[in-house]
């Protein structure tokens, strides 16, 4: 039977940040850092298992999603920083819980803070696992390299999405970026589309994600809307630090869907299966799920949450 999943608002650099908790953890504490659309509730089942196993499961509300606190607009002067906002955020989080030591959990743009905080944390951190999105030393670019109408290159332009968003109700938006995110071709709008327009009402859901789940996530959105959640990837890419050197001295764990459309992105599969982690990760596991999508941790939970506990489990 499901435990019941505590929530709290917790004031972190002048910012209520909302904060899923479970488990007690006598093993450690694990931190899961959401992507987009997604919010705390996309680790809804591996924090009851690593609750079950012995740890403490912590999700946070990234600032600006779900029930965390709208950041302020960026002065011109702080537009090099909103990445440091996500790792000071979670050191803030670690702080405020006394929690001297976590694993960290990452998926798609929360995997880059994590592998941003393992980097100059380390003595903060047991291992690091991402999903969806592998280490990067320098700032992902797609310009030149991808169509006009892939969607960060869309998305990126001030005021394109809002518009593309605002013909439409949450829970649909929400409904689509599910859809396309969840097929095995990258998302590319033609001449006179919008990203809204590549699949409608009659598009089914996938089979794993319920009325229920997207219930979940629009009225999570409902309070946030997606203003900073455009923001915040998609108009901050160019700002991901570059780090040539990068060196990793805990234990690395990246886990990618096999048909995650992510692996079509230039580079990318280079980077999972060519072995271009491994010169920045010593110490790096790599596994990829038969048929896995770019949520394959909601999708395929039972084998996610073997991996990660196998991980837990073999981390010093």
């Amino acid at each position: 039977m499901a435990q019941p999943i505590q929530h709290t608002q917790l004031p972190i650099r002048g910012l209520n940040l909302h904060v899923a908790q479970l488990g007690t953890g006598e093993l450690g504490t694990v931190v899961f850092l959401h992507g987009f659309p997604e919010i705390w509730y996309s680790w809804r089942h591996q924090m009851q298992a690593v609750a079950a196993a012995g740890y403490r499961a912590i999700a946070p509300d990234s600032r600006g999603y779900g029930l965390s606190d709208q950041p302020p607009e960026p002065e011109p002067e702080d537009v090099e920083t909103p990445w440091e906002d996500l790792v000071a955020d979670l050191l803030g989080i670690l702080d405020a819980l006394s929690i001297p030591k976590a694993f960290l959990v990452g998926k798609d743009f929360g995997a880059i803070p994590a592998y941003d905080f393992a980097l100059r944390y380390p003595d903060r951190t047991r291992g690091v696992m991402c999903l969806g999105i592998p280490f990067s030393p320098v700032p992902f670019n797609f310009e030149g390299t991808m169509p006009e109408g892939f969607y960060p290159l869309r998305w990126r332009q001030p005021g394109r999405a809002e518009a593309d968003f605002g013909r439409y109700d949450i829970r649909r938006v929400v409904r689509t970026i599910y859809v396309l995110f969840s097929g095995s071709e990258v998302p590319v709008a033609k001449a006179g589309q919008e990203t809204m327009d590549l699949a409608d009402d009659s598009t089914p859901l996938p089979e794993w994600f319920t009325e229920e789940d997207l219930d979940e996530y629009a009225s999570l959105y409902e309070k946030s809307g997606f203003g900073y959640p455009i923001r915040m990837p998609y108009r901050c890419t160019d700002k991901m630090t570059t780090q040539l050197d990068a060196k990793f001295q805990v234990p690395v764990f990246m886990v990618m869907g096999e048909n995650d459309y992510v692996f079509k992105l230039p580079g990318l599969e280079a980077a999972v299966r060519g072995g271009m982690m491994n010169s920045f990760a010593p110490d790096l596991k790599v596994a990829l799920v038969p048929e896995g999508s770019h949520f394959v941790q909601e999708q395929f939970p039972e084998k996610v949450n073997e991996l990660l506990l196998g991980f837990l489990k073999d981390c010093p």
